[in-house]
């Protein structure tokens, strides 16, 4: 395996090779991990996300799985990186973790079939598929500004190739306490046949990013908490939470809400019995 990330290296974009500690420019440069300003690690024209995958979350919200997958996109502007800040905006309650494994696209990929699909993927990273529920009764079915508003979608902190997706643990931290934790094995679809589902109709650039979903135990994070994402053989992905400087504005379009269906996505589809509020800062 090979871990490849994109960071700032003297003002510049660069992408480096991790060898140990340190981060190899392709102008021999160097610098150590902790030492460097990191950015997502492709550069997609388009982000998919799979709703539900993981056999817990469906057990947890007690439903049942489609036929087959189902979709939602993030837009570009949603990325963030390794040890970046993820913005709650003022006036909103409800953002939660969604710990994820990212598939990225190698080749141009159009109409495959699931057994092709390894050949048209550069490699996986760990991404946190972050929601901000309190738009989720104005965006039920689209996930717009649930799944989309700016910084919810960090990736990182490297793309590693010639992963095995198969098997591996996935561990979800809110400062420093495990929260989730599940397994690729548990996925009802698999990252293969996900990228061969997408391609039938959409193709798939190179840089491009597929979510595959999360397993239970999705909750509400607050201002002032770090997340960490580790997947077994892909590092870990840290962000921290900050409150955005102004509220959302109230003179143009819906405003955050709390209803029953907010409250019940955001706390686990149990809030009613468990009384379970997250502490408001």
């Amino acid at each position: 395996m090979t871990e490849y990330r994109r960071i700032l290296l003297d003002g510049a974009a660069v992408e480096v090779t991790r060898v140990d500690e340190r981060l190899i420019a392709p102008d021999g440069r160097t610098v150590d991990v902790n030492d460097a300003v990191h950015l997502p690690p492709c550069q997609p024209s388009k982000i998919v996300a799979v709703h539900l995958n993981h056999r817990s979350r469906v057990e947890e919200f007690q439903t049942k799985l489609p036929p087959a997958p189902t979709y939602f996109h993030k837009p570009t502007s949603a990325l963030n990186a390794h040890d970046g800040a993820v913005v709650r905006p003022e006036g909103c309650q409800w953002l939660n973790y969604e710990g994820e494994v990212a598939i990225v696209i190698g080749r141009t990929c159009r109409n495959i079939a699931p057994a092709e699909a390894g050949d048209y993927i550069r490699g996986y990273t760990v991404a946190n598929d972050y929601g901000l529920h309190d738009f989720r009764d104005t965006d039920a079915g689209s996930m717009l500004r649930v799944k989309g508003s700016d910084t919810l979608c960090p990736l990182g902190p490297g793309l590693v190739t010639d992963w095995d997706f198969r098997g591996k643990t996935l561990t979800t931290r809110v400062n420093g306490e495990v929260k989730q934790q599940g397994s690729t094995d548990e996925m009802q679809w698999d990252m293969h046949y996900l990228v061969a589902d997408i391609a039938r109709t959409i193709t798939l650039f190179p840089g491009d990013v597929l979510l595959s979903g999360t397993p239970a135990n999705s909750r509400p994070v607050q201002p002032g908490d770090v997340v960490e994402v580790e997947v077994e053989g892909l590092g870990v992905l840290r962000n921290h939470i900050v409150s955005g400087p102004t509220a959302i504005r109230a003179d143009v379009g819906a405003q955050p809400t709390e209803s029953e269906e907010v409250l019940s996505t955001a706390l686990g589809g149990d809030w009613e019995f468990r009384g379970i509020r997250p502490p408001r800062r």
